[in-house]
């Protein structure tokens, strides 16, 4: 992905924004009351799945909640969550997450080059409310447990191996997971309101059963330098991570995590804010912000993705039901919206690794609740 640097706020239909007296470069953003005015035109009228989509494109029910993924045996779970999808030679695999307790877990759904399911099983069982996660550079899929002192456990894909509990990694209420393989750490985030942004250092990149657990440090602003400072006791028994280290930035409520070209982006859901972090330059700015924003058309940010093309996916908790763009032009509108599910929230966004197909669920579905969830796929002419 190229890099960026992202509207600091605006008013709908103005040529330019303002941030702290500094001007910055144009911005379009789409009216709410007009949906889908970014690069792939408006939102059309809901389709027979009740999800409205730009022309072109066409989406389609893979899973529901209870019941069984097309004619195999394993029966989707409920409240499912964080997402990725994983090459399996010429086909792919989408993994999910089960944000239940007690249950947890993470399923998988298998496909083959055209598209069909070819299989689907459990990959992680017996965890507690597996939020979101990340996937790793060696293809395996971290699943977090967003509760007080949770795990991140270590799962394959395939479903052949067994998941791994890597308590190296440290006990607190975790969200997501990203990779940064040039400076081999991974970041994660923290859903509290006063959480932290954390990186985990192995001591052998590609081994996360050792390495060095930090913490962010900067200033009470929202942009600039920033240090890391090492978490003494990642168990989190003596004292909460988060608190353990004088200094430490707080962030509202982490939410997703996605790193591309040296940056990694990550959302807070308390402010509505997605920020980036520059790992090159050891920097931090916001990159969106509602409260600076006109009628702001991405609210309640949640899990994040990306493509080749630059473009960020970012999904609602709540909000419009909506999974939103933040384009390298700086353009900021929906990309899909779902009809009738108020009571849910959009989860888990990945593309399959051509980019053609994009992954996501509605966790609690037209019901709102955990054992309605949908899980959809949508084709179109994505930009590469």
């Amino acid at each position: 992905m190229e890099r960026r640097t992202f509207l600091r706020g605006a008013v709908i239909g103005s040529s330019a924004a303002a941030f702290g007296g500094t001007l910055w470069r144009g911005a379009a953003f789409a009216d709410p009351a007009q949906p889908g005015t970014g690069p792939y035109g408006a939102l059309k009228t809901a389709d027979a799945n009740g999800i409205q989509l730009p022309a072109g494109f066409t989406s389609k029910v893979i899973a529901r909640s209870g019941q069984k993924v097309g004619s195999t045996s394993y029966t989707w779970h409920n409240a499912p969550d964080g997402g990725a999808c994983y090459a399996d030679g010429s086909g792919w695999i989408y993994v999910s997450n089960s944000e239940i307790s007690p249950g947890g877990g993470a399923g998988a759904v298998k496909f083959s080059s055209a598209g069909a399911i070819t299989g689907a099983y459990r990959i992680l069982s017996n965890t507690r409310t597996n939020c979101a996660g990340g996937k790793t550079p060696w293809n395996t899929w971290l699943s977090c447990e967003e509760v007080d002192r949770g795990y991140v456990y270590e799962t394959d894909p395939w479903g052949v191996k067994a998941a791994v509990r890597r308590d190296a990694m440290g006990r607190f209420k975790h969200e997501a997971a990203a990779a940064d393989p040039v400076r081999r750490t991974i970041y994660l985030t923290e859903d509290v309101s006063d959480g932290c942004f954390y990186r985990f250092t192995p001591t052998t990149w590609g081994d996360l059963s050792a390495g060095k657990l930090e913490v962010l440090k900067m200033g009470s602003g929202t942009s600039g330098p920033v240090t890391w400072a090492q978490v003494p006791d990642p168990s989190g028994a003596s004292a909460s991570t988060r608190s353990q280290v004088s200094g430490a930035k707080r962030f509202t409520g982490g939410e997703g995590c996605y790193y591309a070209d040296d940056t990694c982006w990550f959302t807070t859901k308390g402010d509505n804010r997605v920020w980036q972090y520059n790992a090159a330059a050891q920097t931090l700015e916001l990159a969106y912000d509602d409260s600076l924003v006109s009628g702001p058309p991405l609210t309640g940010v949640d899990n994040v993705t990306g493509t080749a093309s630059g473009d960020l996916f970012i999904a609602e908790d709540g909000g419009n039901m909506e999974i939103c763009m933040i384009t390298p032009d700086d353009v900021v509108a929906p990309f899909l919206r779902i009809t009738g599910q108020s009571g849910s929230e959009i989860t888990g966004p990945a593309f399959s690794p051509d980019g053609t197909r994009l992954y996501f669920s509605s966790q609690r579905g037209t019901s709102g609740s955990s054992s309605g969830g949908i899980t959809y796929e949508v084709t179109g002419p994505f930009r590469s």
